[in-house]
C-alpha cells in the first residue's frame, strides 16, 4: 500500500541528516535513493509524491532540498534495476505535466549492509544539477582500495572552480583548487595531483610560461594537463600541444565530453 504519512517534513529539514537517517531505518535491507532536479526555480515536489502514491506498492519518503533545490526519494527494498525503472517513470510522468521541468536524475541502491556517508549523499544530490538531462545518471560507490586520482582545477573565476569541483567528485575524483598560477605551483609540489586542469588567463604567472613551470618542477610523475580555456586563437592552441599538453578544450564545452577527455588522459 502507498505510505504518505512518511512524507510529511517540514521544509527547513537537513535533507542530507534525514536521508541518512530514512536509510538507517530501512535496517540492512536493500535501498534505492533518488535526486530529482528540473529546470527553473520551482521543483515538482508534489507531482513525485502524487505519482509515488498512485504507483508504487512499497513504503517510500520524500524531501526536498532547500540547498541544491533536488527532491530525495528514498525507496526501501528497491534493487537498482528495479530504482532506475522507477526513476524512467518519473522522468515520463514529470515531462508530460510539467511543462519545461527537464528532470534531470541521479539514483543508486545500495545493497543489503552497505549505507552512503552523508557526503556520498551530498554528492549525489549536487550531480543531479550537473547531468545531462538527456540520460539518467546511476551513481556508485566505488569500493576498491585504491587512491582516488587527484586532479588540480585552475581558474580565477569561482562558478567554474564550483562546478568543475562538484562535477569531478561526482566522477570520483579527489579535487583541489587555485585561483592563479602561482598558488597552483605550490599546490602542485604539496599534492603531486595526477592532472591539472587549468585555463591560460590567469593572474600573476600564465598562459605557456605557467605551463613551463609545471613542466620543470622536479617531480617523479609530472601531472598530465588539460587546457581548459576561453582563448580560441589557433596559434595558441598549436603552442600549447607543441609544449606538451596532453588536451585542450575551449569554453564554452560540453561537461560530458570533458569527463570523457580527462579519462583519456589519465588512462
Amino acid at each position: 500500500m502507498p505510505n504518505t504519512a512518511t512524507l510529511q517534513r517540514e521544509a527547513a529539514v537537513n535533507v542530507y541528516r534525514s536521508v541518512e537517517q530514512g536509510l538507517k531505518e530501512t535496517g540492512a535491507e536493500t535501498c534505492g535513493l533518488m535526486f530529482i532536479h528540473c529546470a527553473g526555480n520551482s521543483q515538482p515536489e508534489q507531482q513525485v509524491r502524487t505519482h509515488l502514491e498512485q504507483t508504487s506498492e512499497s513504503a517510500f519518503q520524500v524531501w526536498k532540498d532547500g540547498a541544491t533545490q533536488a527532491i530525495a526519494v528514498l525507496l526501501p527494498g528497491l534493487s537498482l534495476d528495479e530504482v532506475h525503472y522507477e526513476g524512467l517513470r518519473i522522468k515520463h510522468e514529470l515531462q508530460e505535466t510539467v511543462p519545461g521541468a527537464d528532470p534531470q536524475i541521479t539514483l543508486a541502491s545500495f545493497p543489503e549492509g552497505e549505507r552512503p556517508s552523508k557526503a556520498t549523499i551530498q554528492h549525489m544530490a549536487e550531480s543531479s544539477k550537473l547531468i545531462d538531462s538527456s540520460e539518467i545518471h546511476i551513481y556508485t560507490l566505488d569500493n576498491t582500495a585504491d587512491e582516488p586520482e587527484r586532479i588540480l582545477i585552475v581558474d580565477n573565476d569561482p562558478t567554474v572552480r564550483e562546478f568543475l569541483q562538484l562535477r569531478l567528485k561526482m566522477q570520483g575524483y579527489e579535487t583541489y583548487e587555485a585561483v592563479d598560477g602561482l598558488s597552483a605551483l605550490e599546490l602542485i609540489e604539496k599534492v603531486t595531483p595526477d592532472l591539472v586542469l587549468t585555463e591560460l588567463n590567469l593572474y600573476g604567472i600564465d598562459g605557456l610560461p605557467f605551463i613551463h613551470h609545471i613542466q620543470n618542477l622536479e617531480m617523479e610523475q609530472p601531472p598530465k594537463i588539460v587546457v581548459l580555456t576561453e582563448q580560441r586563437v589557433e596559434q595558441t592552441i598549436s603552442q600549447c600541444f607543441r609544449s606538451g599538453v596532453d588536451d585542450y578544450m575551449t569554453k564554452p564545452f560540453s561537461p560530458v565530453e570533458l569527463d570523457a577527455r580527462i579519462r583519456r588522459c589519465l588512462h
